[in-house]
């Protein structure tokens, strides 16, 4: 665990660290939850032994304890300001994080020369306004990008999303949350490990 000031006080970076890592894996939660979301969680145990540390950064409203997080521009501050902590051990680093995370990854990625950008949850319209997108934060990336979408995610179903410079892959009858319905034959588990082995995967093709 590593604490790091910013202009909106102290984030929280949890290190789950690789043997001999080659990259860095930095993934920012949601506005509605924290870094023990199920997706992040199974990421963070699953990818050190493939060579990837992960970094799961907690953002300050979060440290601080508040439950409503602040303005998009106070989220990316944080975030390029805790940076060089996530540079520091000298590898690339791929930005990430669900949802309201992910969104700062892709707003942020090209200034802070992030090798890549993995998009969970990627939250393209508030649900029922499909006319307020933010297709335009993952259109401009200027890095490789993945997007990991629920296939029944009230944000923005796979379906919605415009085509692009970007891969998707899409996550059968998941939520916002990657839940799944009992109804729908899936099991958690089999979710969880769908996102950690299409993730596992595609690190394997970004550029050292």
């Amino acid at each position: 665990m590593e604490d790091v000031g910013t202009a909106a006080g102290p984030a929280r970076i949890l290190w789950h660290r690789a043997r001999r890592p080659r990259l860095v894996l930095a993934l920012g939660h949601g506005a509605g939850g924290g870094t023990g979301a199920r997706d992040l969680a199974a990421l963070a145990r699953a990818l050190p032994a493939e060579g990837v540390t992960v970094a799961l950064v907690e953002q300050p409203w979060r440290v601080a304890g508040k439950k409503v997080a602040p303005a998009p521009k106070t989220l990316d501050t944080a975030w390029r300001e805790l940076w060089p902590a996530l540079a520091r051990p000298g590898l690339p680093v791929v930005a990430g994080g669900r949802s309201a995370g992910a969104r700062v990854a892709c707003r942020t990625a090209g200034e802070l020369g992030a090798a890549a950008v993995l998009a969970l949850a990627f939250p393209l319209h508030p649900p029922g306004r499909p006319e307020r997108s933010r297709a335009d934060e993952l259109l401009g990336t200027g890095v490789p990008t993945l997007v990991v979408q629920g296939g029944n995610d009230s944000f923005g179903r796979s379906g919605e999303f415009p085509d692009g410079p970007y891969e998707r892959v899409e996550v059968p009858y998941a939520d916002h949350s990657f839940a799944v319905p009992k109804r729908s034959g899936r099991t958690e588990e089999e979710t969880v490990t769908m996102i950690t082995e299409t993730v596992r995967g595609w690190l394997r093709t970004v550029r050292e």
